[in-house]
């Protein structure tokens, strides 16, 4: 049975996979720039930050490599993880009361060969106070979250409405993600597969 190493320090991915009934057998942390090209739209960011991840984490020929990002974005603008709390303020003040895209892409890796999937859920925010977005700063649950909130977290009682997978939303499309892991022959538990 091939290793299956998970290119990601967050800890919400590795719970994510443990809902599919699987346990990393390494983490690794891919060191990458994650900056914007210019003009780049937020589908085409995800896809190659998801490959480079994947291209940068050094692996065994029996190996499998794990990596994927997710990015919040609202028409053509990417909201990553806010670098402060006023961005996280500027980004749910943004996102208020309107849809915008969370786009997560799963790559995976043996040797040379890379498959990728990408899951595309389009999610409402509900209106926000001003007294609303302190309290959630606050908190400090923005920290570390594409688009400054975690929809598995306290921000769920801004969301009223999503379309798509909720995984996703959360870091990883775990149905994107089982198929991968079949279709390279990693043995899904029962339940997964």
């Amino acid at each position: 049975m091939p290793g299956l190493v998970l290119g990601s320090a967050s800890p919400r991915r590795r719970e994510l996979l443990a809902q599919l009934g699987i346990v990393p057998d390494r983490i690794a942390h891919p060191d990458i720039d994650e900056t914007p090209r210019r003009a780049e739209r937020p589908e085409a960011y995800c896809r190659r930050i998801a490959r480079a991840k994947a291209e940068a984490v050094e692996i065994g020929p029996a190996e499998l490599l794990l990596c994927a990002d997710t990015t919040v974005a609202v028409g053509r603008r990417i909201l990553g993880k806010p670098e402060d709390e006023s961005e996280a303020r500027a980004f749910l003040g943004l996102l208020s009361g309107r849809r915008h895209r969370v786009i997560t892409s799963v790559a995976l890796r043996r040797g040379a060969r890379i498959w990728q999937r990408d899951s595309i859920t389009a999610v409402r925010m509900k209106r926000l106070s001003g007294e609303e977005i302190a309290r959630y700063l606050a908190g400090g649950d923005w920290r570390g979250k594409a688009g400054g909130y975690g929809i598995q977290g306290p921000a769920a009682a801004f969301i009223p409405w999503i379309s798509g997978s909720f995984s996703a939303v959360v870091g990883l499309p775990l149905a994107e993600t089982a198929a991968l892991l079949a279709g390279a022959g990693y043995p899904l538990p029962e339940a997964a597969g």
